[in-house]
């Protein structure tokens, strides 16, 4: 459980172990593409990256791994849709991404 408190990144352990893929998604132009991707360090900017700009973070590492196959600036690969879409309906529900055709709240 959260308390509120959420350590900055220079304060977290890295784990060099974890991994950290970032989607971009244009709603209407194809599948999501992978934007970013890492491992230790790395995966650790890209999360403290997300925080900074207020985009939702979904920790799920078996995506994770598969989606870090991935080269970066392609789309994701048909197998994957379904887990990613899941992805998307999280966000969405967070109320940090809304569909162009919803409008603002």
């Amino acid at each position: 459980m959260s308390h509120g408190y959420s350590p900055t990144p220079s304060q977290r352990k890295v784990d060099p172990e974890r991994i950290a893929v970032a989607l971009k998604y244009d709603f209407g132009d194809g599948a999501p593409i992978v934007a970013a991707k890492g491992k230790g360090e790395v995966a650790e900017k890209i999360i403290a990256t997300a925080e900074e700009h207020n985009i939702a973070i979904e920790e799920n590492p078996i995506l994770a791994e598969a989606l870090s196959k991935v080269d970066l600036d392609t789309e994701i690969p048909v197998p994957l849709y379904k887990a990613v879409a899941e992805v998307i309906g999280f966000v969405l529900q967070t109320g940090r991404l809304q569909r162009p055709d919803r409008g603002t709240r």
